[in-house]
């Protein structure tokens, strides 16, 4: 009787019993930005303007005319002095530019894992709960101990008959 008595104390204690405890609602969030730059290079035309520069020279010379896109030069010979004028025509000239244009684009992702306990509308059996509260260890020890239990007794009253 001694061994059944510390068997179900020792299987009381190992299986052991513990309050039900609720559990609340975990929230999990996570944020993660991810950042993408692109750089281009455009090729452009830009358009400057040249200055009217008018320059003029006297000397005892031969007579000259010179002309192009962007300046005139008339050269005159008059009582043995030669008078010469440089014109410079107002024009706009094209220039080729190179411009970096930089695009920066950033992406927000945001996760959130809600967790939430939802109550069931149906009661528990009287069998759910109690294997809840007692754990299905316990139950089977309590089993083989009460069938331990019916089997020792029914051997004593076998035994009286004899």
């Amino acid at each position: 009787m001694k061994r059944l008595a510390t068997a179900l104390l020792l299987s009381l204690l190992v299986s052991g019993c513990c309050a039900l405890r609720q559990i609340a609602p975990s929230v999990t969030d996570s944020t993660r930005v991810e950042v993408r730059t692109e750089t281009k290079f455009i090729h452009d035309t830009a358009w400057v303007e040249l200055p009217a520069i008018v320059e003029r020279i006297a000397t005892p010379d031969t007579t000259s005319t010179l002309e192009n896109t962007y300046a005139k030069s008339e050269a005159t010979v008059t009582a043995g002095i030669l008078r010469h004028s440089l014109e410079t025509k107002p024009a706009k000239v094209p220039v080729e530019v190179k411009t970096q244009i930089v695009y920066r684009d950033s992406l927000v992702y945001k996760d959130r894992i809600e967790t939430r306990t939802v109550e069931v509308e149906r009661e528990l059996t009287a069998w759910q709960k109690a294997k809840m509260k007692l754990g299905v260890a316990f139950l089977i020890i309590l089993c083989i101990a009460l069938l331990y239990l019916f089997l020792y007794i029914y051997n004593l009253f076998n035994l009286k008959r004899l």
